[in-house]
C-alpha cells in the first residue's frame, strides 16, 4: 500500500463547509486572518498582525474559496478593494452572530523567511496562541471537541 504522504490538507474542504453551514442558516460567516507578506488586504484595518473579515455572499463579490487561496472582493470606506488570503493565513472562519465555527493552526513563517539552517522559522512545536484578549464587541470565537 502507498502511503497517504501527498493528500491534500483538509483545512479548505473544512472552510468551505463551515462557509456553506453559516449560509445555509442565515449566519454571517466571518474569517480570522493572520496578514502576512502573500496576504493581500486592506492594511488600514489590520490590528496587531491579524483581521477579520465578513465572508457572507452580501459583503464580497466574486468569492472564491480554493483550495490555496481566498479570493474576493468587498467594499471598505465605500471603495471597492481585491483581496487575496493564502488558506494557510485562515486562523478562523466563523459565525458572527453565535460564535460556532473553527479555529486552525496558526502559520506564523513570512514568505522566504528561513533560519540559519535554510529550514523555516520554529523547532517543529506547535505555536502558542495570542495572549491578547479580543477587542470588546467582536464576536468571540468557541472551539468545540
Amino acid at each position: 500500500m502507498g502511503k497517504n504522504l501527498d493528500l491534500p490538507s483538509t483545512k479548505p474542504y473544512l472552510i468551505r463547509a463551515i462557509h456553506q453551514w453559516c449560509t445555509d442558516n442565515g449566519f454571517t460567516p466571518y474569517l480570522a486572518v493572520t496578514v502576512d507578506a502573500r496576504t493581500r488586504v486592506p492594511m488600514e484595518h489590520v490590528r496587531d498582525g491579524q483581521i477579520v473579515l465578513n465572508v457572507g455572499y452580501e459583503a464580497t463579490g466574486r468569492l472564491e474559496l480554493g483550495n490555496e487561496l481566498i479570493t474576493f472582493q468587498a467594499r471598505f470606506g465605500g471603495v471597492a478593494r481585491d483581496l487575496l488570503v493564502p488558506i494557510g493565513n485562515v486562523a478562523a472562519i466563523y459565525a458572527k452572530e453565535n460564535g460556532a465555527g473553527m479555529a486552525f493552526e496558526a502559520q506564523t513563517a513570512v514568505l522566504g523567511e528561513t533560519d540559519s539552517g535554510g529550514t523555516p522559522p520554529g523547532d517543529g512545536r506547535q505555536p502558542e496562541p495570542p495572549k491578547t484578549p479580543p477587542p470588546a464587541g467582536r464576536p468571540k470565537l468557541q472551539r468545540v471537541k
